[in-house]
């Protein structure tokens, strides 16, 4: 079984570094997106890389499950993890939506996509401050500012099959929220993919391990 990851919003794949997994583990870089293209449409582009000649799972943080709850209703994952993230758009909090209605993150200059530091550790909630900030430096704004824009424009409501979330009771960002199955990381914050990791890896190497038995089972 392969496990493909998708990292958040601006990350890389250091942020599954700290990740104990009994799978062979494979991150998936981010594409530049075209111009006005929906995140449907950068999905399936970005589904590209995955071998759906044998068997898969994914696993995608904040934005990144977004991502990868788009890129299962077109492939067909054994099992879709989603950390520190949303399944449908009734998932996020209403203040992202009310900024897609309103058209107002298009308008908003790149630059302006790159918050203060001790801001981000906050809203983060990183004890690995260090790292957080290294990727934040790291970021593309232009790619932060389309993948905002996209969340809070985000249409899915299609709950699919075979979706696990594992969210922190703390998450400022993306809190847990809605009737997917669920585990919960008590006191866990937005950037606990890092610093709760172990707790992280036991449970997806437990979910992928049922997916498996299930799968040989059929």
């Amino acid at each position: 079984m392969k496990i493909y990851g998708i990292s958040g919003l601006g990350a890389d794949k250091r942020i599954f570094d700290s990740l104990t997994l009994n799978f062979e583990f494979i991150p998936i870089d981010w594409i530049t997106p075209n111009k006005n293209e929906s995140i449907k449409d950068y999905s399936k582009r970005l589904s590209r890389v995955i071998d759906t000649k044998t068997d898969f799972c994914l696993v995608g943080v904040s934005f990144g499950g977004l991502i990868a709850t788009e890129i299962s209703q077109i492939l067909a994952p054994k099992t879709t993890i989603l950390v520190s993230s949303a399944h449908t758009k009734n998932e996020l909090r209403t203040i992202f939506r009310w900024f897609g209605k309103i058209k107002l993150i298009k308008l908003i200059p790149s630059s302006l996509f790159d918050p203060p530091r001790l801001i981000a550790k906050y809203l983060f909630g990183a004890k690995n401050a260090k790292l957080l900030n290294d990727i934040l430096d790291d970021t593309d704004l232009k790619f932060a500012k389309w993948a905002i824009n996209e969340l809070a424009n985000w249409k899915n409501i299609t709950q699919s099959k075979n979706i696990l979330k594992i969210n922190g009771t703390k998450d400022k960002l993306i809190p847990p929220k809605g009737n997917t199955k669920m585990e919960l990381i008590e006191n866990g914050e937005h950037f606990m993919i890092v610093d709760r990791a172990n707790e992280i890896s036991k449970i997806i190497n437990n979910e992928i391990k049922r997916a498996t038995t299930m799968y040989k089972k059929t």
